[in-house]
């Protein structure tokens, strides 16, 4: 029997509703003669008893001094108790399953608390336990290090864990059960006639994910990329087949054949400052000052534009007054602009075909959209447009490409 590896979100799991819905999607692959391997998250989002987000909240509550290492045990718990309540229900369904831990099912990481990365997964207690058991529940989000101590994996741990299973155990496929039908050509609560898609490549989710999607991390469709493994981004709330992200290769719609498009879909960052830092004094090796001071005060940059006598390049606004405040201090003269937005036009077809940009030029000019900064990649075209723009510049590229069709 082939392995199916399935994770369920927070908002899968907050529910009794939604908990029901998750055993029939078990029940009907156990139907299937899968081995199921389910993957699970804390219940819930912020404010619910047993989310992440309210854990934290209560470490800030009392005396918000917890150690990183402390607080990655704190924050395992939200992953037990959704583990152990689902196979809990799954027995009174009559289906055998056990729960395992990331550190029992084989997840060895370094020592970074709170962002660890994986540096093995031995899955060996998980296909023994395949041999008693219908069901292996496996708390996603989390690991060990080596000395035993308890790591967490960051922001979208619960499927960089399932997709790192689905390499692991071999798997014929990963199924990312989340609050929306799969993957669609835009933000729908920005864009009201964003489409679904039957699927993506590897390169265009992970663009989209880096470049604001929110529906799968982009860790996690790297680890799939890299041993090729299926991924399937699917609705807890429906019997969809939702989108499959794999090989372009493989892409294949029954009703038309292979489809050939440019883009795919239109993704975005709000809330950025842009920067622009010019040499005052022929300053030599001045790109590298500017970038090595932001690393060394841990600020993230993006959008990076650098020119023999400066470098242009955006952060988070909530970054942005310590952004300025230490350029100062190098005796700088930084220009910024706040309360900008990334749009980012994405697809696999983008590459070597002329005419792409100039159409998202087209496309925004008679918006009367001003562009601020743009660059490009194989398959992402970035422009940085003022945040009260965003809205009218999503929905004209969107247009612009025939994305609604």
């Amino acid at each position: 029997m082939g392995i199916l590896v399935q994770k369920f979100g927070g908002t899968s799991l907050s529910t009794p509703q939604a908990r029901e819905l998750v055993i029939k999607h078990i029940q009907r692959e156990l139907a299937a003669s899968y081995q199921i391997v389910v993957v699970v998250s804390a219940m819930g989002r912020k404010g619910e008893p047993y989310a992440t987000d309210t854990l934290l909240d209560w470490v800030a509550l009392n005396g918000n001094a917890l150690p990183s290492r402390e607080k990655d045990l704190l924050l395992c718990c939200g992953e037990i108790i959704s583990a152990t309540t689902l196979c809990s229900i799954l027995h009174h369904e009559g289906i055998t399953a056990t729960v395992l831990t990331g550190a029992q099912a084989g997840f060895i990481t370094n020592d970074h608390y709170g962002n660890a990365r994986i540096l093995d997964v031995r899955p060996e207690r998980i296909i023994d336990e395949l041999t008693r058991h219908q069901v292996v529940i496996v708390t996603g989000f989390q690991g060990q290090t080596e000395s035993g101590d308890f790591t967490t994996l960051g922001r979208g741990g619960s499927d960089t864990s399932a997709t790192a299973l689905g390499v692991a155990l071999h798997a014929e496929m990963v199924d990312i059960y989340t609050d929306v039908n799969g993957i669609l050509t835009a933000d729908p609560r920005v864009v009201e006639d964003a489409k679904p898609l039957p699927f993506v490549s590897y390169a265009e989710i992970c663009n989209m994910a880096q470049n604001g999607a929110k529906v799968i991390h982009p860790r996690a469709v790297e680890i799939a990329m890299q041993s090729q493994v299926p991924v399937r981004v699917r609705s807890t709330f429906s019997e969809d087949e939702g989108t499959l992200v794999t090989q372009p290769e493989g892409f294949k719609d029954v009703q038309s054949g292979i489809v050939d498009r440019y883009v795919t879909g239109i993704a975005y960052v709000s809330n950025v400052t842009q920067i622009t830092v010019e040499c005052l004094n022929e300053t030599d090796n001045l790109q590298l000052q500017v970038f090595k001071s932001m690393a060394e005060n841990s600020i993230s940059v993006d959008f990076i534009n650098v020119t023999p006598t400066g470098a242009v390049y955006t952060v988070f606004d909530t970054d942005s007054v310590r952004a300025i405040t230490v350029l100062q201090e190098m005796g700088l003269k930084p220009k910024s602009l706040s309360g900008c937005a990334k749009v980012s036009v994405i697809g696999g077809g983008i590459n070597g075909v002329p005419g792409i940009m100039a159409k998202i030029v087209e496309s925004l000019s008679e918006q009367h959209i001003q562009i601020l900064q743009s660059a490009d990649s194989n398959t992402t075209i970035w422009v940085l447009v003022k945040k009260e723009d965003m809205v009218q510049s999503l929905r004209a590229l969107h247009k612009t490409f025939e994305l609604h069709r």
